[in-house]
């Protein structure tokens, strides 16, 4: 993790009933893919991934100040297609591992 940027989560609600495509689930994980190799990018979906029933995610990433991460979310293809809003805050890290073990 780069000590200058900040982290974010970013928490994705589904708008309505509309199925999200292979094509365009897939998308959104090339993007955030490609995110993971540029920056600390963790993402993962909220739901039971043995029926696919998805009902929203969660995306804990890097950038630079709120601007960076809103365009970074605004440039998902998942939040750009219209199927899901998203909710932005800055993660404070308060506990974490040391390297002290007892």
């Amino acid at each position: 993790m780069n000590e200058q940027k900040m982290l974010y989560a970013r928490t994705d609600y589904k708008l309505d009933e509309r199925e999200v495509t292979e094509e365009e689930a897939m998308a959104s994980m090339t993007y955030l893919q490609q995110l993971a190799n540029e920056r600390y990018l963790l993402a993962g979906v909220f739901g039971n991934m043995e029926t696919e029933e998805v009902d929203g995610a969660m995306i804990l990433f890097e950038a630079e100040d709120l601007a960076e991460a809103q365009r970074i979310s605004d440039e998902d293809p998942i939040i750009k297609g219209g199927f899901y809003r998203y909710e932005l805050k800055c993660w404070n890290l308060m506990v974490f591992p040391t390297n002290d073990k007892q």
